[in-house]
């Protein structure tokens, strides 16, 4: 019967691609959390030969999160506020919402944005998101500089992986759109110079968000990266990314051990080299188990590339790749579960002027 109903299956295959990218990029950055700033011979200490591959504990808890999934998840929350005020008031600037969110996140990590803020709807109200993380300081020092809402690049020239590590949720709005990569390009370039004004910075959460956006439209991983780089080909100040994005399908492509592979790309604290490693681990995974292990296995950003390579190969094989015993202990799981289904199903929302749905607008205030 589903073959013959092809039309009743495929809204659900999409869903568990974007519950699967969006919790298997949580549980990629809650197994890199407690390695990110060891070497790789220092992992092999601790944890063997093939390096970890269990959650550790962080922050006192076992699968806990860090600023990567959090800033992730205000960047949802963002979105879809802005989503649901272009509808009721018929024109939004959605980067400006999004920076909106950021200042959200900066109060969590104790610190008072100087733009007044919404304090009493959304992700905000979580405890749990009240706990600072190892936030990048470029996050930091941009959103504190911020005095109102924005969709102006940053006043900085870093090119930190602060910008690609959140952006995935601006694939994963347009999961129903498949002619729309060009803007999930823009819209993924503007979510990340809010805070990161170096070309990588921006052009590499850029790519990351095209090659997503192919996944999640059924597309293969290859066609997003070809896609990407076709973008970034346009764009002479995207060289940089260009070259970081293609050594790393390079090297994926020769068959490259992982040892030699990763060190060549560089350690991903700056946004093109997290591209290179997450596009290398994601082209040579066996499935998403063996992706993840290779993304945080490595001297550097482990917990950045573990949540894209999660993005990655989540969006590829769904929600039931991911080993239960990664997702049991996951922090907020039912909350990020939550998230991934409203940017599958906010198309559906009643946003009528005179008749909307009091519940989603609670919850996402169009401002």
């Amino acid at each position: 019967m589903a073959d013959n109903h092809p039309e009743t299956t495929a809204p659900v295959i999409v869903r568990d691609r974007i519950r699967g990218s969006l919790l298997a990029g949580a549980v990629g950055d809650a197994l890199g959390a407690p390695i990110e700033f060891m070497s790789l011979a220092d992992i092999q200490r601790l944890y063997g030969s093939d390096g970890i591959s269990d959650y550790a504990p962080y922050h006192g808890r076992l699968g806990a999160i860090t600023d990567d999934t959090q800033m992730t998840l205000f960047t949802a929350e963002g979105l879809l506020r802005a989503y649901v005020r272009g509808n009721l008031r018929g024109i939004c600037c959605i980067t400006s919402v999004v920076s909106h969110a950021y200042l959200r996140w900066l109060k969590t990590q104790g610190i008072t944005p100087s733009a007044s803020i919404d304090e009493k709807h959304g992700l905000i109200l979580l405890r749990a998101l009240h706990s600072r993380r190892a936030p990048g300081n470029t996050c930091l020092s941009a959103l504190q500089a911020m005095t109102a809402f924005t969709d102006r690049k940053a006043d900085n020239n870093s090119k930190g992986a602060g910008g690609i590590m959140r952006v995935a949720p601006v694939a994963m709005m347009f999961h129903d759109r498949a002619d729309q990569a060009n803007y999930v390009f823009q819209l993924g370039k503007e979510s990340a110079w809010i805070t990161h004004g170096h070309p990588c910075g921006y052009y590499s959460a850029a790519a990351f968000a095209v090659i997503l956006h192919a996944l999640l439209c059924n597309e293969p991983l290859e066609v997003g990266i070809d896609r990407a780089e076709q973008f970034l080909s346009v764009n002479p100040d995207a060289d940089e990314t260009r070259r970081a994005l293609a050594r790393g399908v390079e090297l994926a492509r020769q068959g490259t051990l992982p040892r030699e592979a990763i060190p060549t790309i560089g350690e991903a604290w700056v946004g093109e080299e997290a591209l290179g490693i997450a596009l290398y681990c994601a082209l040579v995974a066996s499935d998403l188990e063996h992706g993840i292990c290779l993304a945080v296995n490595h001297s550097g950003d482990s917990d950045t590339t573990g949540i894209l390579v999660g993005q990655l190969l989540g969006a590829k094989y769904g929600e039931a790749a991911i080993p239960e015993r990664w997702l049991a202990p996951l922090e907020l799981r039912s909350e990020i579960a939550q998230l991934a289904d409203d940017l599958f199903q906010h198309r559906e929302w009643n946003l009528d002027e005179f008749d909307f749905d009091e519940a989603i607008v609670q919850r996402y205030p169009g401002r």
